[in-house]
């Protein structure tokens, strides 16, 4: 929605997050914007004088609430894994895929040969569905790379992302993903070589909001994830955690005892985890789209979350095997479905809480002084939004406008 100047939103159903529970919709509510920022939320009756003289835009009763955020994408690779799909579906677990050569491996090799432009061609068009769905801000990780050359291509197209679309893009260096080929059953080596260089080159350039890590049995243990968390927290990076998802390494607590921003999947964590998690502030991550892709029954411990006050985020983890996908309302609707996700816990979980879990204060909710992005749904209540899939409401994305 283009917006010339200082403009006040009327006539919305305005749902704007900024409590500490609950999702109240305010009838013929009322946004003022300028200068790319939110100055003034509230019923329309109460509209402060100061903002009298401003260009009004009607909204006709629709739903407005603050844009959706990505928190957890993989979105910049080559190639795709339709085979492995297929080899899922005739009995192979992801785990043995993985351990044959095939998973996130079999990426690497695709993404080791495209070139930026290649990969940045490839990444656009699911970036452009998940935009056409008001998402404002995404998480972009590598680690399809798993060397210095190829890490650092991945975050550089990741940053170039924020320069051809109007979007938000916080960038992940997720070099301790997988162990490469030419590293197996030497993954303390990888670290050393490899890993935690391309750390500091992509810090060096300028490359890096956070730092990422797989803690998993085909990947890596607690002590070896406690080294990248050690150089990333030496250059000032806030860290984040694949953790506990295909069973319990521990990683949720370590997660947890690094401050992470947040430990992600956390199918297998458990209760002293959640409590955990709680201590720190970490924000649990949630990723129904894996779940889903790979026919998991191991679900997170979302009663555990609640009873110790864990905020929970919501991600399509998109990405080329375990979760091709790129809807973030879909996403929504597997959190309640798949997860027994309450519609309030869905829609925090892919504004408020996805921005806490990227480490962002000024958007995620709609209060004055926040950044102006903001969805304008076809809806008349947020349970719209998670009660649907494969259809798409959003009437208009404001992306940080007025100016």
């Amino acid at each position: 929605m283009e917006l010339p100047g200082p403009t006040v939103l009327t006539e919305a159903r305005l749902v704007t997050l900024a409590g500490d529970a609950g999702h109240e919709v305010l009838d013929r509510g009322a946004v003022a914007l300028s200068g790319g920022r939110i100055r003034w939320a509230g019923p329309l009756a109460d509209l402060p004088g100061d903002y009298a003289g401003w260009e009004r835009h009607g909204l006709e009763g629709r739903l407005v609430t603050p844009a959706p955020i990505d928190c957890h994408t993989h979105i910049v690779h080559g190639g795709h894994r339709a085979r492995e799909f297929a080899l899922r579906l005739e009995g192979a677990s992801y785990e043995e895929i993985a351990r044959a050569g095939g998973g996130i491996v079999s990426t690497v090799s695709a993404t080791r040969g495209a070139s930026e432009d290649e990969l940045l061609a490839q990444a656009l068009p699911r970036l452009d569905t998940l935009l056409a769905e008001g998402v404002s801000c995404i998480e972009v990780k590598s680690g399809y790379g798993l060397d210095v050359e190829t890490e650092l291509r991945m975050l550089r197209v990741a940053r170039r992302l924020a320069q051809v679309r109007p979007v938000r893009v916080r960038t992940t260096f997720l070099g301790a993903h997988a162990v490469p080929a030419e590293y197996a059953a030497r993954a303390d080596d990888y670290i050393t070589e490899i890993c935690l260089p391309a750390l500091h080159a992509a810090h060096a350039e300028g490359l890096v909001d956070a730092v990422d890590g797989f803690c998993e049995g085909i990947a890596f243990s607690p002590a070896q994830i406690a080294r990248v968390f050690d150089a990333a927290k030496a250059l000032n990076l806030p860290v984040k955690l694949h953790a506990e998802q295909l069973s319990h390494l521990g990683g949720t607590r370590l997660a947890a005892q690094y401050g992470a921003l947040s430990a992600d999947h956390v199918e297998y964590a458990d209760e002293a985890d959640a409590a955990a998690l709680a201590a720190s502030g970490t924000v649990a991550v949630l990723l129904p789209g894996a779940f889903y892709a790979i026919r998991e029954t191991q679900r997170p411990p979302v009663a555990a979350f609640r009873k110790h006050g864990v905020a929970m985020a919501l991600a399509t983890d998109c990405n080329p095997g375990s979760s091709p996908l790129t809807s973030l309302l879909l996403a929504m609707n597997m959190g309640c479905t798949l997860f027994r996700l309450t519609v309030d816990e869905a829609l925090r979980g892919v504004t408020v809480n996805a921005a806490r879990a990227l480490g962002l204060t000024d958007t995620g909710r709609i209060a004055p002084g926040l950044r102006a992005d903001l969805a304008v749904w076809d809806a008349e209540s947020p349970a719209e939004l998670a009660y649907r899939f494969g259809f798409n409401p959003l009437h208009a994305r404001i992306f940080g406008g007025p100016e």
